[in-house]
């Protein structure tokens, strides 16, 4: 096998759609709860709209999901655009979220705890 090391990967790759069973999501997802550590999050909903204005931005191929962590050592999900050559779409660094552009990052998901989902083979 010849690997070139140099060569960026394929962050496009159209067999992997991502998709695996309810089972294994089932298994996963019970794993987790088991394993979890007290600042993680069960699960965060963000709601269409905001993930759309995400997908929209010119130039998303995929979206990246990174974990943060706040002050008070609760961890989160972090919404970014990627680009299809992999690298993040970011808006310019500033404290603020009035983005002057249409460039915008995610976060603060409806978080479980405290805001929890009704009861589904995922979550129970």
């Amino acid at each position: 096998m010849n690997i070139d090391c140099g060569s960026k990967p394929n962050y496009m790759n159209p067999t992997n759609h991502h998709e695996i069973s309810l089972q294994t999501a089932i298994d996963m997802t019970t794993l987790y709860r088991t394993n979890r550590p007290a600042q993680f999050p069960l699960c965060e909903t963000f709601e269409k709209e905001a993930v759309h204005k995400l997908l929209a931005i010119k130039g998303c191929a995929s979206l990246r999901i990174y974990y943060g962590m706040k002050e008070n050592r609760n961890v989160d999900a972090i919404l970014v655009a990627v680009n299809s050559s992999g690298e993040d779409i970011l808006p310019a660094i500033t404290n603020s979220i009035e983005a002057t552009d249409e460039l915008i990052i995610l976060e603060d998901g409806l978080r479980c705890p405290d805001y929890c989902p009704p009861k589904s083979p995922l979550n129970s």
